[in-house]
């Protein structure tokens, strides 16, 4: 076993990030797919939900963010550096992740409130600028695109968790699952 194999073999994450991590993928897959077939639903009350439900799981995904790079930065476990071009290779695209997460969110939060909604036919956002479809079509296509970035990149992430088990066969994704500890 190399050193680096060992190194990952001996720590894990705590059970707070574990779950945080995993409630993010959760949310960050939910939100794609309703995000692509928002279209799909029939006008009026079940796109209204569908959009409803696709705001309220968008928020939820800026509560767990929040929570997560608070923890992360306060008292979530660190994990010892692993050197070489795959240490390099891990923290680049754990780093784009929190970057696109936050991208994304915030696009999400600015096409809300650009294009104004309605909330379950319970609340409504107001609209920022109503007459303004350049805007409105600019907003919203810069949040799908990063969202699909997003998406892309969460899966190279899992592509090379799996690589680790099966290639290198080291406990790498082992780390990431709550019964581990």
């Amino acid at each position: 076993m190399s050193t680096m194999q060992a190194a990952w073999q001996d720590s894990t994450y705590d059970r707070t990030s574990i779950r945080l991590h995993w409630a993010t993928a959760v949310l960050v897959v939910l939100l794609w797919c309703l995000g692509e077939t928002i279209d799909w639903f029939p006008r009026d009350l079940p796109r209204i939900f569908a959009r409803s439900t696709h705001i309220t799981l968008g928020a939820t995904l800026a509560i767990v963010l929040c929570w997560r790079i608070w923890w992360r930065s306060t008292t979530g476990a660190r994990l010892p550096p692993v050197g070489g071009w795959l240490g390099i290779a891990s923290r680049l695209v754990h780093y784009a992740l929190y970057a696109l997460l936050v991208t994304v969110v915030a696009l999400g939060i600015a096409n809300a409130w650009i294009r104004g909604d309605n909330l379950f036919n319970l609340f409504h956002i107001p609209a920022f600028d109503p007459g303004n479809r350049v805007l409105r079509k600019q907003v919203e296509d810069l949040h799908g695109l990063w969202a699909n970035v997003l998406l892309i990149v969460a899966g190279v992430h899992a592509a090379a968790a799996l690589v680790h088990r099966y290639v290198f066969r080291d406990a790498v994704l082992q780390r990431m699952w709550a019964w581990r500890r």
